[in-house]
Order: C-alpha cells, then structure tokens, then sequence
C-alpha cells in the first residue's frame, strides 16, 4: 500500500489532484498492489492469499461486533483459510464456475468469508440485502438463474416460501444455528467449526471472468443484475487509496451492508486489496452505538451515509463530546447526495475533520466523483471526476456535453474504466439503452469499450466554473431513501395484489433524515374502506413481501389516478405535488 510520510507527517496518497490528472493510467493500481503481469488475477485470492504470501498473514483483517455484545476478530490468514472452506465445500456441492451463489445473511463474518471463497471458486457472488422479503428475494432469484443460496436459521425461512418456484436453485445452505431444525433438502455448513482448509486451487479468472452479480432498481420492469468482472479490483482498489486514503496502519469502518454495492466494493474488496484492517458493526443503529465503536476501535477512516449522518445530527452535538473520536482522521460519505449542512456540522464537532461526498452507482462498480484529502471542499458539492474518468453533463435535449457554468444536465461518463459494468442480466437492450448514441445492434462488449459514446447515470447535476459538480436530481421515478434506490414498478406490483387495492402508484416524498420515503397513492375495490387499520395491514403486507426500504411510510386513497389517454399512471404528476414543483405539461392526461 502507498505510505507518503515525510518527517513523521502523513501526505495524501493522491497527492495532486492536477498532477494526477496529466500522468494518469489505470496500471497505478497494479504498482500499489504489487501486483506484476501473468500473476493470478481473482478478487478472492488477491484479498487474502496474496496479503498472507507478502507476509501479513497475521495482520488483523476483520473486527467483528454483533448484537448481545458478540464480537471477534479475524486475521488475514484466516480470511484465506475460511474462504478456502467455503469455496472448497461450494466445489464438492457441484457449484462450477460462473454459477449465481446469492449470499443471503445479516453482517455476520461468513458473510465476508464466502465472499471471497464464491470468487476464489470462479464463481459469481450474488449478495441480497438481508431484510429483502421473500417476493424480493425471489424475483432476484430467479432473474439471476440463481444455483445455490447461502443463508443462515434466520433468512432460511423466506427461502422455503418460495424454492418450489425455483427450479434453478439446486442447493441451500444454512451457515449457522442448529443444524438438527434443517428442512428437507438443507445443507448445514458451519466454516468456522469445520477442518482447516490449507490449500484451494483458485480459479485462474481473466479480467472478463464474472464476479459480483449486484441488482438495482429501475422505473418500469422488474431489478436489474448489473454484471461485474475480475477487473474491477483496479479501480476499486486505487479509489481506495487514493479517496479513503487508507494506509497500512488504519483502522477502516463502512457502515455499508454488502447487500449493496458499496458494502463489496468498500466494504470487502477496495480495503482488503490494500491489506487494511476493517470493522463490521452488525448490531443496528443508535448515535451512542456507532460513536462507542469508533472510540473502543479507534478507528480512523470511516465511510458512511448521509441519512446515517443526519440521524447523528439529529441527536445533538452534546452526545458526540461523551465519547473520545481524536482517532478519526478521514471521513467521506456515499449513497445520496451530501447536504451542505451535514459537511458544515462535521467541521464542527469533529475536530475540523469534513464529510467528503462521493458520487457513483452499482452500475460504475467503483467512485467516479468524489471531493480528496487534501482538496477544497465545497458544501453541497459532489467534487470532480476521479483522474482516469471522462465525465461530462449532457444537455437534457441535444446530449451533447454543456460548457455552461450551472446549466443542469444529465452525469455521464465516456465508457472504458475498469470496474464498469459488463451487462444488465440477460437484458442487452436495456444496457444499450443507457448509451447516449449507441446502434441498435450494438453489444455489449462493444458499448463497453467505444470511447465516443457516453454512459448516462441517470441523475441530473451542473458543473460550476471550477470544475466541481453539484447534484440536482433523478432524472426518473426512481426512489432513493436512505441512500437506497427503489423502483416504484415493483412496489406498485406488490401493491395491486393486497386483496384490497385496486390501483397503486408510489412515489418518493421528502424526508428530513432518509432524503426520500416511499408514499403511495391508491384505489380501493368495491367493499372497501380507509381506514387506520387498512393502513397498517398494507404497510405490512408490502414489508414483508419486498423489504422494510419499499415500505410506503403514507398511504393516500383516491377515487382514481391521473392516467394518459393510454391509461399509463402518470408518477411524475403525483411526485411533483409532493415535492412541490411545478406539474409541467398535462395536455396526454385522461379527462375521465
């Protein structure tokens, strides 16, 4: 890892931001690895044997803490001796190179483990946010094609619900608990309390070999499975170094859920690539909790959220002078855009230590804006393009980039950066259409690597005169509450079968702490009524059916929806009420 100290005194890794800018290419990160041409290029094995073979095998990897005061540490060695076990017994299950293995549990340390050990096998990690209910899980389940599930006592339940509809899914398999309670069909494997594994031959994976299968929301259809490959450990890695800045005596804390993007790409991959030492928090949120594990850790880089870091703000800046956090040295935030507020307050009670922003999705794999160590921040701001990236804002109406300081447009970014995305599972028209002049028979290999298109993000933002970015919005009904996105599409659909509903559009409406909450708009059938207990019944209906995030926070009823002449329901008209904004054109809207 690149260590710039000079006279005791930590310089950033990045340096320059300018200067890295004119002399980049993609290869720093191998140098920052250590890693040489023809050497075995797989995530699991890179995150783990090549930390050990360098000789920091005991090098504390993993500091783990759970509910009811649970906790335990891991070292590097045993990051590669516990994924060896998992990607050996994966192997004797039949499990063959480039299968779905979802990994479906809470933040417990086989988790991490299995991780690594699905790549180590060659195989493609597919991890699911725990909280996800069993329509949630399986609609992912079954898009993916999914071969086997790894889940715990607790999740295996929702898995039941639904496996007779999965003929795909071949193998289950509970990590923990007690494996006398298994159903039928159930294979216990308990890493931790099973024979060492010295030794796993780790698949010789090439930089197009598939690795994390990640699925997101959209506004029509059902998620979509952003494919990623071996080859993201570039970008992942030298983003690591060069925004978290993390050295080789860090002690490192995303608050990210692999179930997400940012918890693999920041919570397994980028720092173990580096040899740092994390932490796992799996015990829930209070302000008291987090700051207690940040001083009894002494942790010093922390990458967060910001509806995690208003709820902060929201219990006062007393409670944080109850707790020593002098260890902190580095914070940066991901998820949804960083409000000016919250970097001010960080100033505040942090020492002077600000919240740096960065921007970037499930589909980019890796940070594409982001404000440095050691650069100017700018409250509200996004920063600018990590060196190697192209981006640009698009005119909303021609697509071509905007040279106005502050005219708002579409993010895009010229294709070719390592951790892209590689397809959308089995959606090829769908990836192509996120491509600003692509053809019509363009595949995806193609748009990947043509330097004259530009991936567009969906999300709308300017450019001051300087250079840095400034977020506007969402350019679709896309839903992002506490930094997650949610697509309205399959909540609706979740909706329309609550046996009293008739008609459902969700929307986003502001929220004080999550930026964004889930409310919906429907129409109840014959025999029905509002009522507060209707209320809750479909509030939990949808809870328990997709996840907790899609749960509508408000229902509203109507006698009927605004519609296009088609009969298309119109969210854009809803959502603006909600936010107050002007409703636009409403010349295609129905009259009945």
């Amino acid at each position: 890892m690149e260590n710039r100290r000079i006279g005791g005194v930590h310089l950033s890794n990045i340096g320059s931001y300018e200067e890295r800018i004119e002399d980049f290419n993609w290869d720093i990160a191998k140098d920052i690895l250590d890693w040489k041409d023809g050497e075995l290029l797989n995530i699991g094995a890179i995150c783990s044997d090549r930390i050990c073979s360098r000789g920091d095998g005991k090098k504390t990897a993993l500091i783990w803490e759970g509910f009811g005061d649970k906790n335990a540490r891991y070292t590097f060695d045993d990051l590669r001796v516990y994924s060896n076990g998992f990607a050996k017994f994966l192997s004797e299950q039949g499990i063959q190179p480039e299968d779905r293995v979802c990994i479906f549990m809470d933040k417990i340390p086989s988790l991490y483990f299995s991780f690594l050990g699905v790549l180590k096998l060659g195989a493609i990690a597919q991890p699911l946010f725990s909280a996800f209910g069993d329509e949630s899980l399986e609609v992912r389940l079954a898009s993916a094609g999914t071969r086997a599930i790894l889940t715990t006592r607790k999740h295996v339940r929702k898995v039941r619900k639904i496996k007779d509809r999965l003929p795909e899914l071949k193998k289950i398999i509970v990590v923990e608990g007690n494996p006398d309670r298994l159903k039928e069909g159930e294979i216990f494997f308990d890493v931790e309390n099973s024979p060492r594994v010295e030794e796993f031959d780790v698949y010789h994976s090439t930089p197009e070999t598939p690795s994390v299968l990640h699925y997101t929301s959209g506004t029509t259809g059902q998620p979509k499975g952003a494919l990623h490959v071996h080859n993201s450990i570039w970008a992942q890695a030298l983003t690591t170094s060069w925004v978290l800045d993390l050295l080789d005596d860090d002690i490192y804390w995303c608050t990210a859920d692999p179930g997400w993007v940012t918890g693999t790409s920041y919570g397994i991959i980028g720092p173990w690539a580096l040899g740092a030492t994390q932490c796992v928090l799996d015990s829930g949120f209070t302000s008291s909790r987090w700051y207690k594990f940040i001083q009894d850790n002494r942790i010093t880089v922390w990458y967060s959220a910001p509806t995690a870091i208003r709820a902060l703000m929201k219990d006062g800046n007393e409670l944080v002078s109850d707790f020593d956090l002098s260890s902190l040295r580095n914070l940066a935030s991901v998820g949804e855009p960083l409000n000016a507020e919250a970097v001010i307050w960080s100033g505040e009670v942090f020492d002077g230590l600000k919240f740096h922003d960065t921007f970037w999705q499930t589909e980019t794999g890796a940070m594409m804006i982001t404000n440095y160590p050691g650069m100017e921040i700018r409250p509200g701001s996004m920063g600018k393009p990590f060196p190697g990236i192209k981006a640009a804002v698009l005119d909303l109406a021609t697509h071509e980039p905007v040279d106005e300081a502050g005219k708002v447009g579409l993010i895009a970014f010229r294709p070719g950066w390592p951790s892209m995305f590689r397809q959308y599972w089995k959606q090829p028209d769908t990836y192509r259409s996120k491509f600003v002049g692509a053809s019509e028979n363009a595949m995806p290999d193609e748009l990947r690597t043509n330097p004259d298109l530009w991936y567009v993000s969906g999300d709308r933002a300017s450019i001051d005169k300087d250079g840095y970015y400034w977020f506007v919005g969402r350019d679709d009904d896309v839903i992002n509450t506490g930094g997650h996105l949610v697509g309205p599409f399959e909540i609706e659909s979740a909706l329309v079968e609550h046996e009293a509903i008739a008609e459902a559009a969700a929307v986003g409406k502001p929220d004080k702490v999550n930026m964004e909450v889930v409310k919906a708009f429907v129409t109840l059938k014959p025999g029905f009524e509002p009522s507060d207990d209707l209320e809750l019944d479909i509030m939990n209906f949808i809870r328990k059916r997709l996840s907790p995030l899609a749960m509508p926070q408000e229902i509203e009823y109507r006698d009927k929806l605004p519609k296009t002449r088609s009969g298309k329901i119109v969210r854009r008209y809803l959502r603006a009420i909600e936010w107050g904004e002007e409703v636009g054109d409403l010349s295609s809207l129905s009259d009945e």
